[in-house]
């Protein structure tokens, strides 16, 4: 049986990208997969009493070293601060390549503390900083220095000891640039570094905690034991930083999505499915309530989305134990129309994910695809003529042709670049001044002004001759010939509509970082856990893979 690709002008509308989930395409569990064999050591641990000082932790395989050169900072607390317009953080962390000399230590400590401010070199990869979660960090120091573990309770309402609050690479603050590594094979899948760098770090927060509470009480204290080490990750505070990243990058943002819509298809065009799948299928289907009902958020909105979540996956268990005969044809395909019949987005999306968990043979080689050479398809193919360009804007974007961007509703929002950090903003239009500084985010705008400037020229006209006349729409031709190729490269939904939810980009994004227990603190920002219940570095050479859904 043939099964089409789901079609993208559903797949890629907000509301359907804000309810995908982690899946085994997701980064950190490829990263996690690619490195399993690699040597894990930490190499230095010079931390005082206070657990302020330096630290360094490596992979290792033949001549090649990443090294995490950590700095533990005291700072007071009026100074701790997730927003992005902060200077001091509790710690500092770059993901240096190779093994650091003691003038590169010297030259870090004085740098990477001042993150932004600061100049780093091509020798370093990523760059980092986190601020502890002083409440469940102090608690998990009392508890282990009086020789007790601390309450379970209490950390899994957090689930992490410290959160990052950003993570950069890719040329910024003097980092090395993409070129200089792009050909190694080890890195070859998007965000492959900084899933390391935040995959360390979270191994220092164990180590520090440890430290201090030895520090605390010599003779008392105990390490944190190993299974509660599991069962936290890193947090991670996330704005709207991030957001503008899926818009100005649409080849990647197609590979990703097209990579998940590729291993549904073959999912559910397998013909007879064998016991042990069926059996993992459905015991991590079992195991992942545990995360759902574990996940914790203040926000109103979140809570529906869980609740109808978890309504639905027990309504799919009982379905799948009661009703469902995985001896008929094509069973993944059956599960998959029953669950757009009965279910809602975000527990398709679910399923969709937790199908992926047996088959290997599908979705590795899919790793693979996930990164993209963008340059190639930055050219406008000038030769081609409006009437081609009309029928494609026709073809890969009919909904956003029916908006009325004549109506103040649909053009209420601007995106700008924030003067003292350069980071992404969003504004109401009709209540903020900075406008005339929009940056060119608002594609779905942007796409209908150009259909409707191309309607009422000649068909015939050559694509040069029309950038002659009208240079300001180059970004959208572009945009619309990359769409041509590449179907899953557009969100289908207005940018800047004052009913959009810009969270919903900021989640898309993170799904596929592999980011756990969303908790959005408004529509702009939110916080996740990454990590959480993954082995620990010592682990890794036999480590279970669903580990996702066991804790």
């Amino acid at each position: 049986m043939q099964i089409q690709l789901r079609d993208p002008n559903v797949i890629m509308k907000l509301s359907k990208l804000g309810s995908f989930h982690q899946s085994k395409l997701s980064f950190l569990r490829s990263f996690l997969d690619e490195f399993k064999d690699w040597e894990y050591s930490n190499d230095l641990f010079n931390l005082d009493k206070n657990g302020f000082g330096t630290a360094i932790y490596s992979f290792k395989k033949k001549n090649r070293v990443y090294s995490l050169i950590c700095f533990a900072n005291k700072i007071n607390n009026h100074e701790r601060s997730d927003r992005v317009i902060a200077t001091k953080w509790d710690a500092a962390f770059t993901l240096h390549d190779g093994v650091p000399s003691k003038q590169d230590i010297e030259r870090l400590k004085n740098e990477v503390p001042k993150q932004e401010v600061g100049r780093l070199s091509y020798k370093e990869l990523t760059l980092s900083r986190a601020n502890k979660s002083l409440r469940i960090f102090d608690h998990v120091v009392e508890s282990l220095s009086n020789g007790k573990q601390p309450d379970l309770e209490l950390l899994s309402k957090v689930g992490y000891l410290y959160r990052t609050t950003a993570v950069y690479g890719s040329g910024k603050f003097g980092l090395a640039d993409r070129f200089r590594i792009k050909n190694r094979e080890e890195i070859n899948g998007p965000f492959r570094l900084e899933m390391m760098l935040v995959y360390l770090v979270r191994q220092f927060t164990f180590d520090q905690v440890n430290h201090v509470a030895k520090s605390k009480n010599p003779k008392s204290a105990v390490k944190l034991n190993p299974e509660i080490c599991k069962s936290l990750g890193i947090g991670n505070s996330t704005g709207l930083g991030m957001a503008p990243f899926i818009v100005n990058h649409p080849t990647l943002l197609n590979n990703w999505i097209l990579c998940r819509e590729k291993a549904l298809k073959k999912i559910r065009e397998i013909k007879y499915a064998e016991k042990t799948e069926i059996s993992l299928f459905k015991k991590s289907l079992k195991n992942s309530v545990k995360n759902i009902t574990s996940w914790n958020t203040e926000s109103e909105y979140q809570k529906k989305k869980i609740n109808s979540l978890l309504k639905n996956i027990k309504k799919t268990l009982i379905f799948l134990e009661t009703k469902f005969d995985f001896g008929t044809k094509f069973p993944f395909n059956e599960i998959y129309l029953w669950l757009e019949e009965q279910t809602c987005d975000e527990c398709i999306e679910y399923v969709v994910s937790i199908m992926m968990e047996p088959f290997d043979n599908i979705v590795k080689p899919l790793i693979k695809e996930m990164s993209s050479d963008e340059e190639k398809y930055f050219n406008i193919p000038t030769h081609r003529t409006v009437e081609d360009l009309k029928n494609i804007i026709e073809n890969r974007y009919p909904n956003i042709l029916k908006i009325d961007f004549n109506k103040k509703e649909n053009i209420n929002n601007f995106w700008f670049i924030s003067k003292n950090k350069e980071e992404p903003r969003y504004s109401d239009r009709f209540k903020e001044t900075g406008s005339e500084l929009e940056q060119p985010l608002a594609i779905a705008r942007d796409i209908k002004k150009l259909y409707e400037q191309l309607s009422i020229l000649k068909k015939s006209l050559k694509i040069d001759e029309f950038l002659a006349k009208y240079p300001s729409l180059r970004h959208v031709v572009r945009r619309a010939f990359i769409i041509d190729k590449f179907p899953y490269a557009e969100i289908q939904d207005n940018t800047i509509a004052k009913d959009v939810a810009p969270v919903d980009m900021l989640r898309l994004k993170l799904s596929f970082f592999g980011a756990l227990k969303f908790d959005p603190r408004s529509d702009k920002w939110l916080r996740i856990c990454m990590f959480q219940g993954a082995p620990l570095p010592n682990e890794l050479k036999n480590y279970d893979q669903q580990w996702v859904y066991n804790f």
